[in-house]
């Protein structure tokens, strides 16, 4: 699982990961992403987006069922046919994007848990600025948790939530070039795969 904050790279690594393990470890893998395509997933992409809005409570409910369903019709079924599963985004991202405080981190904790942990957990961090900076240059438009302000927030929460999982969280330095942070990932899947 790839985590971090928006404009860290975590889908181009998972991308580059699949390759990896598919190409040089010769396992099948497959990536997929949260908020999911599916119809729960399109109403959580639609709020990012501006189209609609409702209160942080409810979108973190969204996301919740979203991810459970993602669980039961997508990344169990691939598990259980052998198949690696690397996931842009998963209840990590709910604690540090929807907690405000720590009485909203539990909450979530409780919402998320029976969800499935990963195998490893990656953590690409890189700076709140380098975050904007990068969301700039390759996005249109900023959505709902793209603000320097709000990425602080993020980064404390993402370093609260993992303390809390220190045996599958690797943090890895996300301001490297994308060829430094995949041969780092890549040393740890190694251990995992021998």
């Amino acid at each position: 699982m790839f985590e971090g904050l928006d404009g860290s790279g975590k889908s181009t690594q998972a991308n580059m990961l699949v390759d990896f393990i598919q190409q040089t470890l010769g396992q099948k893998a497959h990536y997929t992403s949260e908020p999911t395509p599916n119809i729960i997933g399109g109403l959580i992409r639609s709020q990012l987006a501006g189209d609609w809005k409702t209160s942080n409570e409810c979108l973190q409910l969204l996301f919740s069922a979203d991810r459970l369903y993602h669980l039961e019709k997508e990344i169990r079924p691939m598990l259980e046919q052998g198949i690696s599963v690397v996931c842009d985004r998963y209840f990590f991202s709910t604690i540090a994007y929807g907690a405000n405080s720590s009485e909203d981190a539990q909450w979530l904790l409780t919402l998320n848990e029976k969800v499935l942990l990963p195998d490893s957990v990656f953590l690409l961090r890189i700076s709140p600025q380098g975050g904007v900076a990068r969301i700039h240059g390759n996005r249109h438009g900023i959505r709902l948790f793209e603000k320097e302000e709000i990425l602080k927030r993020v980064a404390g929460n993402y370093d609260t939530v993992i303390q809390q999982f220190p045996d599958i969280t690797h943090v890895v330095n996300g301001e490297q070039s994308k060829e430094q942070v995949a041969n780092e990932i890549q040393e740890r899947i190694r251990q995992i795969y021998e």
